[in-house]
């Protein structure tokens, strides 16, 4: 049992001896009490808002109320005083043997320190990437497919079942396009002298795939009417796009469960299911969009479209999901293919690119009407990524096949670098990922001091063995202050792995480990001023084990984030 958990059930405790002598009341409320971290480590070491929170519905004074609880975590042996601050607050410090408890759990659990049943076994379908199938990726989409394959690791390690899922958009125009573009490689390699026309596919990326289909078609295609050859070049392009999409992702250490296509949502009727389940319950009717507002359109005439009641889930206007041709419009397709996930997760999460933000209101508004308000769907909105070189920005486009793709990211600074500096700020915050800040061996950068910190450990392990001198926890009882703050800090990793997966805030772990190095790598540097603080003193053999012990914990802790985050915990730098 980890510390938090621990003292948690103190103070759960501590409130039901509270009930049974009439203190407080029966059956209060408790899910908003916390044992945390004080925000000053002078105030100690964990801190309580019971008396806030349970004052008010027990009808007593939150300070009085402070005094009861206090007296009753005062018997707790871990305790060695409970202080009470402002009008309520509870500080509570701890005597040595909490953390050398809490050095035993880690221990104990090792891998699995931090892992928890918090999702109970719900099911998660997380969609991310989903980048159109024309090309290879490209570092627009990498930030992404991070976050989303962070969260899902992060959600799976916190005790829910997740679905990791891509939709192939292979509907739309662009894959007729890109059949054209294909079609043009494809005379190209029978020989042809051919020049790619505005609107198409430019990249060299499409070479191999023509010159494959030259093999096999030979010029049966070359001078035929498009009828013939566009459904063949745009299954054949497709399919060769997204095996090059799953080995771009695989450098990143990225793999899906599912692959979803747009063009068999549609072949299976998802959106006249979905249309009809909304009709059965008034929430699809035929009615005439309003004007758009602020533009003056000649030509605009009133058309009847089936529309989508999203106003009642608390979007601006109805959204139709047909065009006046009777095809779907985007959303409608949409609609359907969240129909289709809900059909096997309990809560669905889109991880978008920030350019998206304007369909968000109308896609939870759909899946509250077909979950009937109770599916839980969360979008997670991802800020594009600036990239630098030499203090310029390098400039990205698809269709100039002028962009710098994820393989060469992988190729220049490494898995690991990429997929750190993905996660070390928020999703929605802006980022520029620097090339020669990246691969920087300096305390500034933060995937660099992280692995080292966990690099150095195994150093110092190294060392102390070729010296005599081995990880034990017989002697904890030696360590002193500077190592009981270092392993205060070791015990947060539960809660802040809890905190990330409810808040679905995969940043925060990398957040956390960078906090969690710097303090080992003080811890490490005090012994070059003060002697006595040396992990390992060749004099003094007990202090020594003791040190390294605590050292292979918070290596351990290091490494437990560093999983989360699919990076190496390096061992050797």
């Amino acid at each position: 049992m980890t510390l938090y958990t621990r003292f948690t059930q103190h103070l759960h405790t501590a409130l039901d001896a509270l009930e049974a002598s009439g203190v407080l009341p029966a059956g209060l409320n408790r899910g908003a009490l916390t044992v945390e971290p004080p925000r000053d480590p002078a105030h100690g070491d964990l801190a309580t808002n019971a008396a806030m929170v349970l004052a008010k519905p027990a009808g007593t004074n939150p300070r009085a109320l402070a005094e009861a609880i206090s007296a009753e975590l005062g018997k707790v042996d871990e305790v060695t005083a409970v202080e009470i601050a402002g009008p309520g607050f509870l500080n509570l410090r701890l005597a040595p043997s909490a953390w050398i408890e809490e050095l035993h759990a880690i221990a104990a659990a090792g891998a699995d320190y931090g892992r928890s049943e918090q999702g109970k076994g719900i099911t998660v379908n997380i969609e991310y990437v989903s980048a159109n199938p024309t090309g290879p990726m490209h570092m627009g989409h990498c930030r992404g497919a991070v976050v989303g394959d962070a969260l899902a690791t992060l959600l799976e390690y916190s005790g829910y079942k997740v679905i990791r899922e891509y939709y192939v958009n292979d509907a739309g125009g662009q894959v007729d396009t890109l059949a054209r573009s294909v079609h043009l490689r494809y005379r190209e390699a029978l020989g042809e002298t051919i020049e790619i026309p505005e609107g198409l596919y430019p990249g060299d990326y499409l070479i191999p795939l023509g010159q494959k289909l030259a093999v096999e078609f030979g010029d049966r295609y070359a001078a035929a009417p498009e009828a013939d050859w566009l459904v063949l070049f745009r299954t054949r392009a497709v399919a060769d796009m997204m095996d090059m999409i799953r080995a771009d992702l695989a450098l990143l250490g990225i793999h899906h469960d599912l692959f979803s296509s747009e063009a068999a949502v549609l072949a299976a009727g998802k959106p006249e299911a979905a249309e009809a389940e909304l009709r059965a319950r008034d929430l699809v009717y035929d009615g005439v969009l309003e004007a758009p507002k602020g533009k003056v359109i000649e030509d605009w005439e009133p058309v009847t479209l089936p529309l989508f009641r999203s106003t009642r889930f608390g979007d601006d206007q109805d959204r139709p999901i047909r065009k006046s041709d009777g095809s779907w419009t985007y959303f409608g397709i949409d609609l359907a293919y969240h129909f289709q996930k809900l059909q096997s997760a309990d809560e669905l999460i889109d991880i978008w690119g920030a350019d998206h933000a304007g369909t968000v209101k109308r896609i939870k508004a759909a899946v509250a009407a077909l979950t009937n308000g109770t599916g839980t769907f969360d979008v997670k909105l991802v800020q594009m990524v600036k990239l630098l070189r030499d203090g310029e920005p390098v400039k990205m486009s698809k269709r100039s096949g002028s962009f710098v793709t994820i393989a060469d990211m992988v190729e220049e600074v490494g898995k690991d670098a990429v997929r750190f500096t993905m996660l070390t700020r928020k999703a929605d915050a802006q980022m520029d990922f620097d090339f020669a800040k990246v691969l920087e061996a300096s305390k500034d950068n933060p995937v660099f001091y992280v692995q080292y910190a966990h690099a150095r450990i195994h150093s110092i392990m190294r060392k102390a063995q070729a010296e005599g001198v081995s990880a034990s926890p017989e002697h904890l009882e030696l360590l002193g202050a500077e190592e009981h703050a270092l392993i205060a800090l070791a015990a947060q990793f539960p809660r802040i792995v809890e905190s990330a997966a409810a808040n679905r805030e995969p940043h925060r772990i990398a957040f956390y480990l960078g906090d969690l190095a710097a303090a080992f790598h003080a811890f490490f540097n005090l012994g070059n001023d003060r002697p006595d603080k040396r992990i390992v003193m060749t004099h003094d053999a007990a202090t020594s084990s003791a040190r390294l012990f605590m050292a292979s914990n918070i290596g351990q802790v290091i490494a437990n984030g560093l999983a989360l985050m699919a990076v190496e915990a390096a061992t050797q730098m």
